[in-house]
């Protein structure tokens, strides 16, 4: 008699595009979701559509975190190398016929405007990952500057346009891949003493190198006003410093408790500038004060120490070089975007992961957070 076999349900055809999920990290993006809606929805009830294109923005990232989990670290490998070659094809593009706005030059209009600057942000980690991988088990120490050579390409040509806070990520992301594959504290000492010389130079001269009449060469105008606002924001209160004077004192007029959901004084009597963008953590700041920084600060030590734990376990040296990089590249994302608007770090324009209102950013975010996943995925398949 010939066997009958039941047609599976619709559950049973889905469910294993849900297996494998890391539980952890879903939590972890899901309640900083929740806190980034809450936020926008109170400092950004009188910008018109804000809210409403946040959400939307959401879930639109959310649909890309499931649907790169579903590929394999394996086929994520098979992308670095035609990502980043148009990643850079197209950073060339930008700097012979981009579009300028505002004294820079980021977009390009292919049918429509888009800034190639930010698919190197996961095009970069993917690429030195890739080329590690190929390169196990015999590595040298001119495959460590081969790497230097591919991070700085795109690190140049974005520093060109200029666009100081994304050419950052980008450079973090590949140091962090190459640090991870082994690079040794011996190449890494030398340019860090060099920096700690060098801020300390600045901290110390500041008053000197900070006068009109003075070239940095290596800066352009406004990245040197950046950091001598900085240094002291109250030389140009009204005028260059005007945004980190205001965003200090949004957090600190927070206090402990805040002052309470859509009462923020700073913030709707528009005091705190991009309140809705790359200010939004002192919008933050001053509603729910020092309690909900430091739950908003643990949602983010929870989701990169997840994504870490993700990267240690990882089954090979790709999965684990790009799990690493995704991770601390969301330590990078909040630590300088709270940083400049408590006045530690220049004013840089990094958005507040899943907190900050912006499309392609969130995509951007939501294809890492869609990576962790896979890598993760792959692990519990493995070990199952």
């Amino acid at each position: 008699m010939a066997t009958v076999f039941d047609k599976p349900s619709l559950l049973q055809r889905i469910k294993p595009w849900f297996s494998g999920f890391d539980t952890l990290l879903l939590v972890a993006v899901l309640l900083l979701c929740a806190l980034g809606l809450a936020t926008m929805y109170s400092v950004g009830f009188d910008h018109g559509t804000r809210f409403v294109d946040h959400a939307r923005n959401m879930v639109i990232a959310l649909c890309v975190v499931f649907g790169v989990a579903q590929i394999p670290p394996q086929r994520l490998m098979t992308f670095a190398v035609p990502l980043y070659v148009v990643g850079v094809t197209l950073l060339v593009a930008v700097a012979l016929f981009g579009i300028t706005k505002k004294g820079a030059t980021r977009w390009l209009n292919v049918g429509v405007v888009i800034q190639p600057s930010e698919i190197m942000k996961i095009a970069m980690p993917l690429m030195l990952a890739w080329w590690f991988q190929r390169r196990e088990g015999h590595l040298r120490h001119t495959d460590f500057w081969a790497a230097a050579g591919l991070l700085l390409l795109p690190f140049g040509l974005i520093m060109k346009q200029p666009d100081l806070g994304t050419a950052l990520l980008v450079f973090a992301a590949g140091l962090f891949v190459i640090f991870f594959a082994g690079l040794s504290w011996k190449i890494m000492l030398p340019p860090m003493l060099l920096g700690v010389v060098g801020v300390t130079a600045l901290v110390a001269f500041s008053n000197e190198l900070c006068m009109p009449d003075v070239d940095w060469h290596v800066l352009r105008e406004y990245q040197k006003q950046r950091v001598c606002t900085l240094m002291d924001p109250t030389r140009d209160a009204l005028g260059k410093g005007f945004h980190t004077i205001q965003g200090m004192i949004a957090i600190g007029s927070g206090g402990v408790w805040g002052k309470g959901f859509m009462q923020g004084t700073q913030t709707h009597l528009e005091f705190i500038p991009e309140r809705t963008t790359d200010f939004i953590f002192a919008a933050f700041s001053e509603e729910f004060g020092l309690v909900g920084v430091v739950a908003l600060v643990l949602a983010f030590v929870f989701l990169v120490g997840r994504g870490l734990v993700i990267a240690l376990n990882a089954p090979t040296m790709f999965s684990r070089l790009l799990a690493g990089a995704i991770a601390l590249i969301f330590f990078v994302y909040a630590f300088v975007n709270m940083g400049m608007v408590s006045g530690i770090l220049p004013v840089v324009g990094v958005p507040l992961p899943f907190i900050s209102y912006g499309g392609t950013a969130m995509v951007t975010l939501g294809l890492g957070i869609g990576m962790l996943m896979s890598i993760a995925k792959a692990e519990r398949l493995m070990q199952a």
